[in-house]
């Protein structure tokens, strides 16, 4: 096992950028999400009062849970439904918006996008550059990118004033949070940021694809198009779905260590600064800052065991005589599936990330990891996408696991668990458990039905473990709204494209049912002051005791199917045997 020196400053570097921008975009959101005023204000609350007037909607009036998530699922069914009409009829879109004269996408296809995208997922069993028209691309897909990521983050800050509030019966009111939050944070900021990319090589244009001959004599095709408008907002809104079929490991989409870098930065930036704007709300900026390093703990341990089981390289290959140190001369280690302008280290930390987001962006191959290398992004997902997680999915899904880490602390003590001075009892528990366990559900029952049918196990590329792992990453990326793919999977055939088209919408919608039922119950509450009795949860036992039962509950749940798939790949790879 290695971990040089390079990549610890890498990832130290990473961090601190991170870090200093945490609480700067954690105080803007906070300041957005409350009314207050912001220096965007004398330009965008005109905008803002304009669509209120057309939608009908009155700023004033706040929702009940019920109301809140009623919205949010009707919002997200006219979505889906739009973006499937887009693919269905992109053969009428024109010259302009399909040079390329793509014909509609077929409806089993179309329904598994369209689900996949609304759920913030962005699972894709498609080439884009082949596939999707210019005008599906920017109206269908990109516009998902901005409205599902504005869901999620309304979903966060409904479920926090759920906690924060005293007394109360709403959680705000969903239409203001979502035109707030696409205005005010994801348009403005996702501009900058694209105009940054264009500046770095990120394409940006209408053409149609351009035929030129290689120096080998060989004609290519040379796939373009609006790319920079997607590419950024797919990384901050932790959507994933890539312009092309190489995602980000395409140079049009992540041409250096530039882009890299700032594509990295911006999935994990929202996220980061949602648990501030949490700490804000609940009156204590400390209890933001426990989650945060909660988040922080759990993203080291996955990092920290990919870059070594990456840089240490294949045994097999070794067996065969290949020299895999790390040298002056060369990277070393695992460099299959990897782009040589990024290496392993940056591979690693952009992998880690992008599965402990929501966001199936890749800059690498993970079929190609090693059986350790591989396993970590799969549990990150499997964890609920809480490491960070998705743009507002990943902040209150870890706030389910610290109710429920508060709740096994006051059974130790006998005392009943109180988190932010309200008592969580028999009801709160209910709906936090049920939201826990649908993922595995889904995640287990849909791997067991494939792997016993013929319609699933023909389209795995390798035979046993890893086979099993191909099929396992496919339901607990759709399932975990992550979007991600082991790429060994021929996941394009009805079979795959309903399962998984269901999958992701179980993940978000059935998962999110139960969270905002407990926010709903939670705001009823009155705060009960602390005593001498309260469990403190600033400070680092509540931080050790939160990243432990994430983990016991994680590995209760999921080892004998990861111990069938990467674990034992990982043995016979040590044994120096092909799987």
């Amino acid at each position: 096992m290695l971990i040089t020196p390079n990549s610890v400053i890498q990832v130290l570097i990473y961090l601190v950028i991170l870090l200093l921008i945490t609480k700067p975009l954690g105080l803007y959101m906070t300041k957005v999400f409350t009314g207050e005023r912001t220096w965007l204000a004398p330009v965008l609350a005109p905008v803002e009062r304009v669509f209120y007037r057309l939608s009908g909607v009155n700023a004033e009036e706040e929702q009940k849970w019920t109301a809140y998530t009623i919205s949010m699922l009707l919002f997200s069914v006219a979505g889906m439904l739009l973006l499937y009409l887009f693919e269905r009829t992109q053969q009428w879109d024109g010259s302009f918006f399909n040079p390329q004269g793509f014909g509609a996408v077929e409806p089993q296809l179309a329904f598994n996008t369209a689900a996949s995208f609304t759920t913030n997922t962005n699972w894709q069993a498609y080439v884009g550059e082949q596939t999707m028209s210019y005008l599906t691309q920017m109206a269908g897909l990109a516009f998902h990118n901005f409205v599902s990521a504005a869901t999620g983050i309304a979903l966060a800050v409904a479920f926090v004033r759920g906690l924060t509030r005293r007394s109360a019966q709403h959680l705000g009111n969903f239409w203001v949070d979502i035109t707030r939050c696409i205005l005010y944070i994801l348009l403005p900021i996702s501009i900058i940021g694209a105009l940054v990319l264009v500046s770095q090589g990120v394409v940006q244009n209408f053409n149609a694809y351009t035929q030129v001959v290689t120096l080998e004599g060989v004609k290519q095709v040379i796939a373009q198009g609006p790319v920079a408008s997607q590419e950024f907002i797919k990384e901050f809104g932790t959507n994933g779905g890539g312009f092309f079929n190489a995602n980000s490991a395409h140079p049009f989409e992540n041409p250096n260590v530039i882009t890299n870098m700032i594509e990295m930065l911006a999935i994990f930036a929202i996220p980061a600064g949602l648990t501030y704007l949490f700490g804000k709300m609940a009156g204590n900026t400390k209890q933001g800052w426990a989650i945060l390093a909660a988040m922080t703990i759990l993203f080291l341990i996955g990092l920290f065991i990919i870059l070594p089981a990456e840089q240490s390289g294949n045994p097999l290959l070794t067996h065969a005589g290949a020299n895999q140190a790390v040298t002056a001369y060369q990277a070393g280690g695992n460099m299959e599936g990897k782009e040589v302008r990024f290496g392993i280290t940056q591979t690693a930390l952009f992998t880690t990330i992008t599965t402990d987001a929501s966001c199936g962006a890749v800059n690498g191959f993970i079929d190609s990891f090693t059986p350790l290398g591989g396993m970590i992004p799969m549990l990150n997902i499997a964890l609920g996408e809480i490491i960070f997680g998705g743009v507002g999915s990943g902040l209150y899904g870890m706030l389910i696991f610290a109710v429920l880490a508060v709740f096994i602390a006051g059974l130790m003590v006998g005392r009943t668990p109180e988190y932010l001075g309200k008592k969580i009892e028999q009801k709160e528990m209910k709906m936090a458990a049920l939201a826990i366990l649908i993922l595995p559900a889904s995640i287990l029952g849909f791997t067991a039905i494939a792997t016993v049918l013929s319609v699933g196990t023909s389209s795995i590329l390798n035979p046993g473990p890893h086979g099993l792992s191909e099929i396992l990453y496919a339901y607990t990326s759709g399932t975990g709204n992550n979007g991600s793919a082991f790429a060994g999977l021929s996941a394009n055939t009805p079979f795959y494209n309903w399962t998984i088209g269901f999958a992701t919408l179980i993940g978000r919608f059935a998962f999110v049912v139960p969270v905002m039922a407990l926010a709903g119950a939670i705001v009823k509450k009155k705060v009960v002051p602390a005593n001498a009795g309260t469990f403190p949860t600033t400070g680092p036992l509540f931080v050790i005791l939160l990243v432990g039962v994430i983990l016991i509950v994680g590995a209760l749940t999921y080892f004998p199917a990861y111990a069938l798939g990467p674990v034992v790949e990982h043995l016979l790879m040590l044994a120096g045997k092909r799987f």
